[in-house]
């Protein structure tokens, strides 16, 4: 348990943010997933309007902080190379 009021505070902050990462981390696998099963469906429409929900969401986890701006890049890279090799 945390000695000084600076540390309890930090404590009740990592409690917060952590419950706040769950939620987006978990939000983006399952964006992922409707692309990823759309791809596998041979859905191009699907797919392309997967994609561009994912797109967006990443980059506004970007501005949140979740994710780092080149990860955000990669993973939308290489979903678009999926959707396009449809």
């Amino acid at each position: 348990m945390a000695n000084h009021k600076s540390a309890a505070k930090r404590a009740r902050q990592t409690i917060v943010k952590t419950e706040r990462n769950r939620f987006y981390k978990t939000r983006i696998k399952n964006v992922t997933k409707a692309v990823l099963t759309a791809v596998e469906a041979n859905d191009k429409e699907a797919a392309t309007t997967a994609v561009k929900t994912v797109n967006s969401y990443l980059h506004h986890c970007v501005s949140k902080g979740i994710l780092k701006k080149g990860t955000a890049a990669r993973k939308v890279s290489r979903l678009q190379t999926k959707v396009n090799a449809i």
